[in-house]
């Protein structure tokens, strides 16, 4: 089932790159009592991801903090070792929340993953947003088709807040 607007997310626990190494971090940890912008993506460093998805966010990190945003934090079914090496490429290190899901364990309870081994990818998470307040979905935004980033994109959640 897809999670919608009003629904509270699931647990799970993603991974995060530290200066000790790869550590767990859980959805409580990341979202109660706390408002979050998050959005997630394909995979790293693929090209919309890294060239229209993650800089509609970067480039309005200070618009999400004046709306009274906590964190702005990206999702992808991918390892935390790629996704610290995407935060330091992407200029977001230590200004968005970089979450691995490595094996889908979030995507797949929150019913967004789709498998993309046609043509290379495997399985990995559609491309949405969100609006997140203390682990509850206020907004939701979907993209409809691969590729695409408008629906998703750092504006379009802006509007909604």
């Amino acid at each position: 089932m897809t999670i919608k607007v009003g629904d509270k997310l699931p647990a799970a626990t993603f991974r995060v790159m530290t200066s000790e190494g790869p550590k767990p971090r859980t959805t409580d940890e990341v979202f109660k009592g706390k408002k979050v912008a998050l959005f997630a993506v394909p995979g790293a460093f693929t090209p919309t991801c890294s060239n229209l998805h993650m800089p509609s966010f970067l480039n309005n990190l200070a618009n999400f903090k004046a709306k009274g945003v906590d964190t702005v934090a990206v999702v992808s079914v991918n390892d935390p070792f790629v996704m610290k090496a995407w935060a330091e490429k992407s200029g977001g290190d230590g200004k968005i929340d970089y979450l691995a899901d490595g094996s889908a364990e979030f995507t797949k309870a929150i019913g967004m993953d789709f498998d993309g081994a046609m043509p290379v990818l495997g399985i990995r998470s559609k491309r949405y947003s969100m609006l997140v307040e203390d682990g509850t979905v206020k907004q939701l935004n979907l993209e409809d088709a691969p590729g695409k980033c408008e629906l998703t994109s750092g504006d379009a959640l802006l509007k909604q807040i």
